[in-house]
């Protein structure tokens, strides 16, 4: 078995082979939700000036939700609205290889350089959307790329608006509760 580093390194470099190896393990999930949690918590660092200690804390939490909900719509679409014939997938190969494919995501810890800051996020976001394919790709053993695209695509505008929604309630909240604690 490869150590956590090794298969985020695999993530990053979109390695086929380490996304095999992570839909596989069944031990993985674990270490699936710690690169969630870590490139939750670079984002905070990297976007500390803009959000501060609340939004470090709520934005970790919010991304492990999205994530697991991300897996769920990805998987419901992946397996069931645009199947391929070799199709075959369950809930933990998603949150295992999806996990996986937010390992550029500690990078966004740069995002804390001036001027920079936001393009260098911008540029990982997208390399973590490519990871999110070949991710999907080989959790639902698709041999068509065009449909791990759609399935990540139509994936990432449903996640986009309850992850923007969770925001909104949370968010506002974390700012309410701020604001009557004096912080």
């Amino acid at each position: 078995m490869a150590s956590l580093v090794d298969r985020m390194m695999g993530a990053a470099r979109l390695d086929v082979k380490t996304y095999e190896e992570v839909e596989a393990d069944q031990n993985a999930l674990g270490q699936a939700m710690t690169v969630v949690v870590l490139s939750a918590v670079a984002a905070g660092i990297g976007n500390s000036m803009r959000m501060g200690v609340n939004g470090l804390i709520f934005g970790t939490l919010i991304s492990l939700i999205g994530w697991f909900i991300w897996a769920l719509l990805t998987w419901l679409i992946g397996t069931k609205v645009l199947p391929e014939a070799n199709t075959h997938a369950d809930m933990g190969q998603m949150l295992r290889t999806i996990g996986f494919s937010a390992s550029p995501g500690v990078l966004q810890v740069l995002g804390i350089i001036p001027f920079l800051g936001v393009l260098i996020n911008f540029l990982i976001s997208v390399w973590m959307l490519i990871a999110m394919v070949i991710a999907v790709r080989q959790a639902l053993d698709y041999s068509s790329t065009g449909r791990a695209v759609g399935v990540v695509f139509i994936g990432w505008l449903v996640n986009l608006f309850v992850t923007a929604s969770l925001f909104a309630v949370f968010g506002l909240g974390a700012l309410a509760l701020g604001s009557l604690t004096g912080n």
